[in-house]
């Protein structure tokens, strides 16, 4: 029973990946854009956005939303004040992981954008989006481990699951949050190599 209520969490949490990846990553496409570093000012200013832009709130407040329709967790109940509380939840969440981002990329000289393909091809800029999230663009140019991602989705899991009940507050569970976070990093990365054709193209806009 507890193995599926772990599983049908992570359900829920796959059912707003599309919201997610939409609301968060493209806005900040154009990030990816110049070459040059950023320094330790461009790198708050990117994980500020990412984590109290419109786009971002709008994401958690639909992520909420789909909580507070399953009632999950069940101790919360429901209500407008149980809103509130996975709304908040969920913001607190987006601003651990933040600061952790923030934290790493700075200190370990890492940049967190992501950078369009210059190849083309649908499934060689799918694989450049797949090795842009696991590796990342170091500040001198070259290219690392992408720690500050994987350490901030697996550390913003852990740390906010501290406020969740005991049943939920698990190691387990704490890795599979991260990993579904890795996965919606990844998701938005795609956005951002396609969204720009696709605006072009289908929607006819610059």
């Amino acid at each position: 029973m507890k193995n599926l209520q772990i599983l049908a969490r992570i359900c829920r949490e796959v059912r707003v990946v599309v919201v997610l990846a939409v609301s968060v990553a493209i806005p900040v496409t154009a990030f990816g854009q110049t070459p040059d570093p950023l320094d330790v000012k461009g790198k708050l200013h990117y994980h500020v956005k990412r984590t109290i832009g419109p786009g971002a709130l709008l994401g958690d407040a639909a992520y909420a939303g789909i909580l507070q329709a399953d009632a999950a967790p069940t101790e919360w109940r429901g209500g407008a004040a149980a809103y509130g509380k996975r709304l908040g939840s969920m913001v607190a969440w987006s601003g651990i992981h933040s600061a952790l981002a923030f934290g790493l990329d700075s200190s370990l000289h890492q940049d967190p954008r992501y950078f369009r393909s210059v190849g083309t091809g649908f499934w060689r800029r799918s694989a450049h989006a797949v090795r842009g999230t696991v590796l990342t663009r170091t500040d001198s140019g070259g290219e690392t481990l992408s720690t500050w991602r994987f350490g901030s989705a697996y550390g913003s899991a852990v740390l906010s699951n501290l406020w969740y009940p005991d049943r939920l507050n698990t190691v387990r569970l704490g890795f599979l949050q991260g990993s579904v976070t890795i996965g919606l990093d990844l998701l938005g990365n795609l956005g951002s190599e396609f969204w720009p054709d696709i605006k072009r193209k289908v929607l006819r806009r610059k």
